[in-house]
């Protein structure tokens, strides 16, 4: 009923120049609703939190808040009238301590002095509101994501705010923190704050809100109870279209052992850790938080120096003290911070392709066939259907599906490559794109790749992978085949060594 409506927004349409980020599209929230919003990259939901937010102004459409139409100028008038944003990127001013990045803009001030012991007690109260671990006179810089997005949830508590957007929250968490972040939110709901929760992920939508909105290709498509909506059909509302397989694994004649790896150690990280991978296979590597997995081919790949540890490919063991050396040998590493590690984000999606194999594209003075450069990157994005307007493109300005995308391109650039090792290779990409993806890695292991998908999704873990490496504590605890697999016998395996109390030592 329109009494219970907090928040309503009517045939909101948004013009940036040549681009309708927002074409007519509608939102209610209740009071008191978690209410999801989800859709592929690039459907208008950022857009749409900053019309909320005062960051853009609509060039058509009404806002109601409580019943009455209002007009935000700016993101202090839609502050001042208790609506606040936590973005998937922490906006904290990392510099600066708790309380002051808490208070920032609101200070508490009286005859012109700034009250800090007012100001740390009344931070305290709301970092104990959250069940929060950590000082309020600690940097902001020096704590966890996870950390760091409580500040900003305490921030948006210190200005009353009754209605809360999270975008994206879970997208850099572990589960451990996830689930510490959907404490907060049940709690923010019983307190009676309403709760707009922009999500990828189906379980942070199953797991929290009572409805859930999809947008698409800037449009409002429709909004759901969640507990009456299938995954089949979400999905369909989102990308436009049924995916028939989201897990397209195709059907592999396995070949001999390619690479294997024998008691990798490093002292507190991991310990005697051993697999192998097969022409064509695709193995997964899961686990709880702190298992180890990320840490180990870190190891593998010359990252980080191993205590111990053996590096084999087709039965021959190599060396490897560098990146480079891994590279080298045929073995290429997809980091799970794509944005940070796995691209330059200010180059063009070409100069990143052809990044690690410019030497072969310069000629004997030096200079680089920039004709070659231009075809080979062009093959290879196109390849894996990396959809962009140009090459020339920056990465930065493409969604994180098609930045994963990019990340593959640039490994298949390196022709000799035959070991592909995929750290959260779908984190922080949408239902589409992340069904893009296990196509390509199908693909690679048809052509006789061998792919180490380390994952803590566990869906994808059983949909994509022949075998199952399950990590605990450092330590491999167990492995798998496909055909006697199950989530139960991994999450026995993933929490094995914690019920024993056994530690990497």
């Amino acid at each position: 009923m329109a009494e219970d409506l907090i928040l309503e927004l009517r045939g909101i349409t948004k013009i940036f120049p040549g681009v309708k980020a927002l074409d007519n599209v509608k939102f209610q929230l209740r009071r008191g609703e978690i209410h999801a919003l989800m859709g592929e990259n690039g459907a208008g939901k950022s857009t749409f939190i900053k019309v909320i937010t005062g960051v853009h102004q609509a060039e058509e459409g009404q806002m109601f808040l409580n019943g009455r139409e209002v007009h935000f100028k700016g993101t202090q008038e839609a502050q001042q009238a208790g609506i606040a944003a936590v973005y998937q990127i922490p906006t904290s001013y990392m510099e600066l301590t708790v309380t002051e990045n808490i208070f920032i803009g609101h200070e508490i001030i009286k005859n012109g002095i700034i009250q800090w012991r007012e100001m740390n007690r009344k931070a305290e109260e709301l970092l104990a509101r959250l069940h929060a671990n950590f000082k309020v006179t600690e940097e902001v810089g020096a704590l966890t994501i996870a950390q760091q997005q409580m500040v900003e949830i305490a921030k948006a508590l210190s200005t009353d705010a009754k209605i809360i957007i999270l975008d994206e929250p879970t997208a850099a968490l572990t589960a451990n923190e996830s689930e510490e972040l959907y404490r907060i939110v049940d709690e923010l709901h019983e307190q009676g704050v309403s709760v707009i929760f922009i999500s990828h992920r189906m379980e942070d939508m199953y797991r929290l809100a009572q409805r859930v909105t999809v947008f698409r290709d800037s449009r409002y498509i429709d909004t759901f109870d969640v507990d009456a909506i299938t995954d089949k059909d979400l999905i369909k509302a989102m990308v436009g279209r049924e995916i028939t397989d989201m897990y397209p694994k195709p059907k592999v004649q396995i070949g001999q052992e390619i690479f294997r790896i024998e008691n990798f150690s490093r002292l507190g990280y991991f310990k005697n850790v051993s697999l192998n991978v097969r022409a064509g296979e695709i193995v997964g590597l899961t686990g709880l938080v702190g298992a180890g997995r990320t840490e180990t081919f870190q190891c593998v790949c010359g990252i980080e120096k191993p205590d111990s540890g053996r590096v084999y490919m087709n039965g021959r063991e190599v060396t490897v003290k560098k990146p480079g050396d891994a590279m080298e040998a045929g073995i290429i590493l997809l980091p799970e911070d794509r944005r940070r590690q796995g691209l330059i984000m200010s180059w063009s999606l070409c100069d990143n392709v052809t990044l690690p194999i410019i030497d072969k594209l310069s000629d004997s003075k030096k200079f680089i066939n920039n004709k070659k450069e231009y075809e080979l990157s062009k093959k290879y994005l196109e390849d894996v259907d990396t959809k962009a307007v140009s090459i020339f493109d920056k990465a930065s300005t493409l969604s994180g599906g098609n930045q994963q995308k990019v990340v593959v391109a640039k490994a298949l650039a390196q022709d000799h490559m035959k070991v592909v090792i995929m750290d959260e290779p779908t984190k922080g990409v949408d239902v589409g794109a992340k069904s893009e993806i296990y196509a390509i890695m199908g693909e690679l292991a048809e052509q006789g790749f061998g792919i180490i998908l380390i994952s803590s999704e566990m869906p994808e873990i059983l949909g994509m992978s022949d075998r199952i490496y399950v990590m605990c504590q450092g330590r491999v605890t167990g492995c798998l085949d496909r055909d006697e697999v199950t989530q139960e016998k991994i999450l026995e395996l993933a929490m094995e060594q914690s019920q024993s109390g056994r530690e990497v030592s």
